[in-house]
């Protein structure tokens, strides 16, 4: 395992901490995606808004092009799961009927709010689910990593990228620190393991307490 699919496992790991069952957990693409990997509670059910309520994995020998997750990965189906179309995926999500939504993110400000559709002069892919999720979901936690490519801090006084919705996430997890989002305000709950808070601070654009 490479130096960053090290850091993203540990990330993932660290989220699927915050699930108990019996919920419904929508993973957005990229870290979230690993996620589910890491839980053994068969209440904890995944759905993914391009419409199918009990995402499994999928040995490679029984991979069917067909059945794939919002990020065009394939994905295998538990026992009982449901399919339905996106309107209805959509419906599910508006209607507040997801529990927990797991984003990746390109940029987080220190009121809690995300960027993560579009990088300002690049061609926009697709607006995806985020902004239906943020509105839609019970509770929302990010996982990304804590700088840029270029060690740039993504976790900003205020993001420069085009915004998601004004809806504060709850809590966010990168390979430096957990901070939960209170009243607005970024709280440093945790310190991941060999992290000192000298690094955080030098790391962190956006002012938080602890």
């Amino acid at each position: 395992m490479s130096d960053k699919e090290f850091m993203q496992n540990m990330i993932a790991r660290r989220a699927a901490k915050e699930l108990t069952g019996p919920c419904i957990v929508n993973l957005g693409i990229g870290i979230p995606t690993l996620v589910a990997k890491y839980i053994d509670d068969e209440n904890v059910f995944f759905h993914t808004e391009n419409g199918l309520l009990g995402v499994a994995d999928v040995e490679e020998d029984e991979i069917d092009p067909n059945l794939v997750n919002a990020g065009k990965l394939p994905v295998g189906e538990s026992i009982g799961a449901s399919f339905f179309n996106s309107a209805e995926s959509f419906a599910m999500i508006r209607g507040g009927h997801i529990d927990v939504a797991i984003l990746g993110v390109l940029q987080v400000g220190q009121t809690g709010e995300i960027a993560n559709w579009a990088v300002p002069g690049k061609n926009i892919m697709g607006v995806g689910g985020a902004m239906d999720l943020l509105v839609g979901a019970k509770k929302v936690i990010v996982t990304m990593t804590h700088t840029s490519k270029e060690g740039k801090s993504k976790v900003l006084n205020e993001c420069t990228y085009p915004i998601t919705s004004t809806r504060s996430v709850d809590l966010i997890i990168t390979e430096l620190a957990v901070f939960e989002v209170i009243e607005k305000q970024l709280k440093l709950i945790e310190l991941m393991p060999g992290v000192t808070i000298e690094e955080v601070r030098a790391k962190t654009e956006a002012d938080f307490i602890y």
